[in-house]
């Protein structure tokens, strides 16, 4: 069964290889699966960037940009405002889920709920609406499901800054087709414990670095986890361990281990503020930041942001809550430009084998942008 999977994920890359082409005006649904077939794993989304560049520099009502494999369409109305909706075309690797299947109003595939669902409602809306009420900037982006340095959209804020201006921003990303207001900010550290190497059998001529991170686990289990509440919306953080390495042969008394550490962190606080606990919090071992993130605030003050949540509620949504991961709403927030989550599909299945979104939440998303942008 592997082999039959793996032979067909092959003629599938194949096959899209040479087709980069995308039928716009098709349901959102049938687009999503025509996206979900397309592989597009991090690192190999050039085959589905030409297809949605191709797309979309047809429309006459949009500009066309491209850098590396993230494209960036605009209007160009002359408007008060402008709102960015924003994707990411790679997913993470494949697992004998593409290509992708419709079947019982359920899209079924790698990318389906993170995050291809949620761009064939943009592409969808990109293309039909081409009078909107504010300029709209569509971004579709590469490299998100990798470190942060990677990502195509601080390549795109890095060397093309006036591609990004904007108002505010949307971020597609799964919430069931409801508003998410902000995101956790992410912290991950090295904890190190220094010993003295020597043979296992006379340990009492060494020091077992190993035995030296108990202290450091202690303080992780006895650490109560805050719910924090931002601008009406509630964040739960977390402090976890993620992984421990340590010796360098089974005869020998470790004289080095480490513990690594992931804190997610509400906005109330900065990155500086999340690290500086964590080195309070781990004092007397050496602690090394090896990755960091900010967190956003909700950004529903924007009366016109408060009206996508009004909307997407009136389309059978939840009332908006905050998102419990880091998105690129973050960025857009370090950017001076308030940001949401909103796209179809359970965040929980993201990234599963079983990865599967529901038709409806596809077509209510697009739905949604489309009545907001009209507004």
């Amino acid at each position: 069964m592997a082999l039959v999977g793996w032979a067909a994920q092959l003629a599938q890359t194949a096959r899209y290889a040479a087709k980069v082409t995308l039928d716009l005006g098709q349901p959102p649904a049938e687009l999503a699966l025509e996206l979900v077939d397309i592989p597009s794993v991090s690192g190999e989304e050039r085959a589905l960037a030409d297809a949605v560049e191709i797309a979309l520099g047809d429309l006459p009502h949009l500009t066309c940009r491209r850098d590396g494999d993230a494209v960036v369409a605009r209007t160009e109305l002359g408007r008060g405002r402008r709102v960015i909706v924003a994707g990411h075309l790679d997913t993470v690797p494949i697992a004998a889920n593409v290509p992708g299947k419709l079947e019982d109003g359920v899209l079924w595939g790698r990318g389906s709920v993170d995050m291809k669902g949620g761009l064939a409602a943009m592409l969808s809306v990109a293309a039909r609406l081409a009078a909107p009420s504010s300029d709209v900037t569509w971004v579709f982006y590469d490299h998100e499901e990798v470190a942060l340095v990677k990502s195509g959209l601080g390549r795109v804020a890095r060397k093309h800054p006036g591609w990004l201006d904007g108002d505010f921003a949307v971020l597609c990303e799964p919430t069931n087709a409801s508003v998410e207001g902000g995101c956790n900010g992410t912290v991950r550290v090295d904890v190190t414990a220094h010993g003295k190497a020597a043979h296992a059998a006379r340990p009492w001529t060494g020091v077992n670095a190993i035995h030296a991170l108990a202290p450091a686990l202690d303080r992780l289990a006895e650490f109560e986890p805050a719910t924090v509440r931002v601008d009406g919306l509630d964040y739960r953080e977390a402090l976890n361990a993620v992984g421990i390495a340590g010796g360098i042969a089974a005869n020998v008394i470790p004289d080095r281990a480490t513990l690594t550490v992931n804190y997610r962190f509400a906005p109330d606080k900065t990155e500086v503020k999340a690290q500086r606990m964590l080195e309070a919090m781990f004092s007397g071992y050496q602690v090394e930041v090896v990755d960091s993130a900010p967190a956003a605030r909700p950004g529903l003050a924007d009366p016109a942001v408060a009206r996508l949540a009004v909307i997407a509620q009136a389309h059978g949504g939840a009332p908006p809550k905050a998102k419990q991961g880091w998105t690129d709403v973050a960025r857009f927030a370090a950017m001076g430009i308030p940001a949401v989550n909103l796209g179809p599909g359970d965040p929980a299945l993201a990234h599963q084998d079983q990865e599967a979104c529901p038709v409806e939440q596809i077509e209510r998303v697009a739905s949604v942008l489309a009545e907001w942008l009209e507004g």
